[in-house]
Order: C-alpha cells, then sequence, then structure tokens
C-alpha cells in the first residue's frame, strides 16, 4: 500500500496507453451496468446486483435447511475458537500474519461480542432458550439480518472494484466536483459512490465509503458524511416497507419525498456537528491518494479519461482477490458476531421492557407539534431505528391512520444510522467516528426529517 510520502503534490498530464483507457470503459460499463443501472424486477424496480444477491440469497434456501443462517453459525463458531487458540496457543500461523492477526486478535468490544453472539446464534439456531432471546421478533430477527449479509458481503466482494479501483470514480469526479463539492462538501469522485449509495443496499454502500477512506480518497470527514448521509436502503426496500405499512399505492410520490428530503439532508448536515467538526485528515496508512486539480490548458474530458486510465491500470486481479478476500473475512469474523450479539440485545429491550417507550416522550412532544396524528403511539418509532431498520416500520404496519404511517415511515427511513446495518460497519473500520458520533447524527437526522417530510406531504400527498 502507498505510503503518505507517495502524494501527488503537482498536476501533470502524462499519456496513458489505449489499453488501459479500454480497461478502465469495459470494467466502468459493467460496473455501472450492476450497481447504478435500475432495470424492472417484479412490481417495481432495482439495480442488476440486487438481482444478483437475490439469486444468491435463493440459491442458499434448500428444502430442508437455510444455507444462510447454517453459515452465520458457522462463522460465528469458527471466529470464536480461532481467537480462543490464538490467545492460548499463540500459533505462528496467526502470530506471523498480519491479516489473522488482525482477525483473531479482536479488541475487547469484539471479542466480548463473539462470544455473546455465539451464545445466542447457537440459541436461536436450535430454538433453546428464553423467548424473549429466540424470538422472531429478537434474536431470529437478527439471525435474518445476519444471513442477509452473508447474500450481501458473497456477491459485493469481488463487484464492487468495479466502481473503486477501474478508474470510473476518478472520471466522473473531475466532470461533477463543481456541483458535488459546493452541495454536499465532499469530493466529485463521490458521485459515483452517492447513486451507487442511494440506489443500492445500505451495506454495500457503507463498505465502499469506508474502503475509500482507507485507500486514501476520502478524508474522515468526507467518508462519514458520505456514509451518514448517503447509505439510503434500497429502491426495493423501500417498496417493500411501504407496502409493510400500507403506503404502496403511493410509492411513487413516497419515493420522492424521501429522495427530495434526503438531499436536503445531505446538504445541511456536513454543515453542522459532529460532521463538521470531525477532521479532514486521511487514513494514517494510505495517506492521501487524491488530487482533484486539473492542469492549465487541459479540457476536463481529457484529464478524466487521463486520470481514469491510469487508475484502471494499477488495478490487477491479484490486488482484487485480496481485497475481496479481506473484506469476505472481516465482515464474517466480526460483523456478524457484532450483529447476533448487540442487535439481539437492542431488541430484547425494544420488545419486552417499557424503556424506549419511556424515553420518547420528547419526540411524542415533538411530532405533536408537526400536526402528526397518534403522536403518543408512534414516538418510539423515532428511537428504536438506530437499533435496526425493520423496527419501526414493523411498529408502524398496524396503526390505524394512514397519514401518520407515511410520515413516519418515511422520517424513519431517513435516519440512516442503524446500528446493525450501517453504524456498525463505519465503527468497524479505520474513520475516526465513535458510537456518540453516529447516536448524535441519528437525532439531528430525526428531528430534521420529521418537519420536512411532513410539509412535504402536506403539499404532495392526499389522503
Amino acid at each position: 500500500m502507498n505510503n503518505i510520502e507517495n502524494n501527488v503534490t503537482t498536476v501533470k498530464l502524462e499519456p496513458v496507453e489505449k489499453a488501459s483507457i479500454i480497461k478502465f470503459i469495459v470494467a466502468s460499463v459493467i460496473g455501472g451496468f450492476l450497481f447504478l443501472v435500475p432495470i424492472p424486477y417484479g412490481t417495481t424496480f432495482t439495480i442488476p446486483i440486487g438481482i444478483v444477491i437475490d439469486w444468491v440469497s435463493g440459491l442458499l434456501k434448500l428444502e430442508n435447511i437455510d444455507l444462510a443462517n447454517l453459515l452465520v453459525l458457522v462463522f460465528i463458531t469458527f471466529s470464536s475458537i480461532m481467537t480462543i487458540v490464538n490467545m492460548v496457543c499463540k500459533p505462528a500461523f496467526i502470530q506471523k500474519n498480519e491479516l489473522m492477526m488482525k482477525l483473531f486478535s479482536p479488541s475487547p468490544l469484539y471479542l466480548v461480542s463473539r462470544f455473546i453472539g455465539l451464545v445466542i446464534v447457537y440459541m436461536v439456531y436450535f430454538n433453546i432458550g428464553p423467548e424473549f432471546i429466540i424470538s422472531g421478533a429478537t434474536g431470529g430477527s437478527m439471525l435474518g439480518v445476519s444471513a442477509t449479509l452473508v447474500s450481501v458481503i458473497l456477491c459485493i466482494a469481488f463487484l464492487m472494484p468495479l466502481l473503486t479501483d477501474f478508474g470510473i470514480m476518478e472520471f466522473v469526479g473531475v466532470l461533477v466536483r463543481n456541483v458535488v463539492r459546493p452541495l454536499f462538501t465532499v469530493p466529485g469522485r463521490s458521485a459515483v459512490d452517492l447513486i451507487t449509495s442511494w440506489m443500492g443496499t445500505s451495506n454495500a454502500a457503507a463498505i465502499l465509503t469506508v474502503g475509500q477512506y482507507e485507500k486514501g480518497f476520502y478524508s474522515a470527514r468526507e467518508a462519514a458524511t458520505i456514509s451518514m448521509n448517503f447509505s439510503f436502503v434500497s429502491l426495493p426496500f423501500t417498496y417493500v416497507i411501504a407496502k409493510l405499512i400500507g403506503v404502496d399505492h403511493k410509492f411513487t410520490i413516497f419515493y420522492i419525498i424521501c429522495t427530495l428530503s434526503g438531499i436536503i439532508l445531505a446538504a445541511i448536515m456536513p454543515r453542522i456537528p459532529p460532521l463538521s467538526k470531525i477532521p479532514d485528515t486521511y487514513d494514517e496508512i494510505s495517506g492521501k491518494q487524491i488530487d482533484e486539480s486539473i492542469p492549465e490548458g487541459v479540457s476536463k474530458i481529457k484529464w478524466a479519461l487521463n486520470l481514469a486510465g491510469k487508475r484502471a491500470k494499477k488495478a490487477s486481479s491479484n490486488d482484487l482477490l485480496k481485497q475481496g478476500l479481506h473484506v469476505y473475512s472481516s465482515m464474517f469474523m466480526d460483523l456478524i458476531p457484532i450483529v447476533m450479539a448487540w442487535g439481539t440485545l437492542v431488541l430484547v429491550l425494544v420488545e419486552f421492557t417499557p424503556i424506549f417507550n419511556i424515553i420518547s416522550v420528547p419526540f411524542e412532544w415533538y411530532i405533536n407539534i408537526f400536526g402528526i396524528e397518534g403522536a403518543k403511539e408512534v414516538a418510539p418509532t423515532a428511537l428504536v431505528g438506530f437499533a435496526d431498520m425493520y423496527i419501526p416500520p414493523l411498529m408502524l404496519a398496524n396503526f390505524p391512520i394512514e397519514r401518520t404511517r407515511f410520515i413516519m415511515g418515511a422520517a424513519t427511513l431517513l435516519q440512516i444510522i442503524y446500528m446493525t446495518e450501517v453504524g456498525l460497519i463505519i465503527l468497524k473500520s479505520r474513520v475516526p467516528v465513535n458510537v456518540g458520533h453516529l447516536f448524535i447524527v441519528f437525532l439531528e437526522r430525526t428531528i430534521l426529517a420529521i418537519p420536512l417530510v411532513t410539509m412535504l406531504t402536506n403539499l404532495l400527498v392526499t389522503f
């Protein structure tokens, strides 16, 4: 990996081989189609990678066994056993391998998470233990989320580099930086990231963003801004939520309101703390690897092609294989145990204690200000989404007032910081963000989204 000393300090137009330009074009067309182009799928639209993920998910479901659930059990068991082996025996094949040490010498949080996750996954998988742990609303739900992550990671680990490593981000970055930078305070190259994040899955979007930070293409503030503002749930999932809360007959306007509100929030959030206070420093390991300056007398198109070709030339199948394996191992060994452990424990608090009803009282008062009917009943949905994105719509599904379901459903989708999805991926990365940052951004997005969605709903929707 390049050191800080390798940063670009001068801007020169150096010739690029035609083969590198062709390599950029072919990879970008394939990657762009997979991750960016909406196509008809059933009763709605999705991106091709979403169809691939669904196909893989289907392959993992056999007649008598769900392989994805079994893989979750295997991953957590393997990571726990290997961690114990490393702690007790310190074998050379782990101690002398940097990646293995990262995987099997975890921090205290990840260590505890693995063993809590191990206990919970066995209880849920074999349906043994107290109901509040193995219930479909708690541990069962988190096993489902973990199984979904298996399909997502299996599909994107080796395909995501088509968007990140072959030049399309450099190419688009040069062309649109004059719009993206002033509007969202992030580099032009992030335009591809933004579109992928909005159109794809929130998991894939967050993985893409933190990966770009760890390669030196985003500063800490930029990576936090993109991951906390553009890692929106996929279009198909938005439709699923609209159907679940009974507003699917208004899906088009529902999605338009989510999109308009999301763009406005993405323009506001980077300009207020905590995002505005995160330093514009680059990853200590990679250093700054981005320079969006354009040489004098060179057109944008020519410079964009030049940068894209240079980036494509550096991409090798060996590097992509290593990167894919790194994504596989880190997500399977660390992320899935945390989802099972802490996701389940938070859901236990939601389902079996009154704590969220109590702490959501201020939101009840706030929601009342904007004339949203049933504020007391729906106020907890404004907070429980911090744990997982599935919880608010499940709580709203049977609420009798359609306008309230519409507004609060859209508002909770705009929260983005779900700990079992985007939150844990960010925390697991080298981006200098902590749980406090995530929770404050979550609250800010919620506080701003409710009046914004309410205003747009009053203007555009008739009930």
